[in-house]
């Protein structure tokens, strides 16, 4: 019985990482084109951080949301959670493809409040349930707000 139960934490786990993963693979679709060509010929502030930097920080955080969620998941989480972790990545996913290929820092701006405000929620539900959870989603909220401060910055100078 132990082995099914440790199976199923394993497999959970993959599964989280992979969703994250083919969730990160799908907006850097929606990215490439606009980052290297749109995106260039954009006013932005002197604090932008270069190009590079993005790839690995999203993955470190998708990496952090995957393992927040395994947390959750083997404390019990409830659908409250799971519902607010969900719109989080959802949120996240569509920002690429608002701000990058429909080339809209307005629509960008909107969805990134409505992200931060979800991940927000998520963080303080998460924290009900596994305070390590909670602790894993602080760098992404610290990012979140970072990206929120820049794609503001970003709309206001376009």
């Amino acid at each position: 019985m132990m082995k099914t139960m440790k199976t199923k934490d394993y497999l959970f786990l993959i599964g989280a990482l992979v969703l994250v993963f083919v969730v990160e693979f799908i907006a850097g679709l929606f990215t490439g084109v606009s980052v290297k060509s749109w995106y260039l010929t954009l006013n932005r502030p002197a604090w932008t951080p270069p190009a590079w930097i993005f790839g690995p920080v999203w993955t470190l955080l998708y990496i952090m949301m995957a393992v927040s969620l395994y947390l959750v998941w083997r404390k019990g989480g409830n659908f409250a959670a799971y519902f607010f972790w969900g719109l989080q990545l959802f949120l996240n996913f569509i920002w690429s493809f608002l701000f990058f290929t429909m080339q809209s820092p307005l629509l960008g701006l909107i969805d990134i409040i409505l992200l931060w405000s979800a991940l927000l929620i998520t963080l303080i539900l998460f924290s009900r349930i596994s305070v390590w959870a909670a602790i894993l989603l602080l760098p992404y909220l610290a990012w979140v707000s970072y990206a929120l401060a820049l794609n503001a910055a970003i709309w206001v100078l376009n």
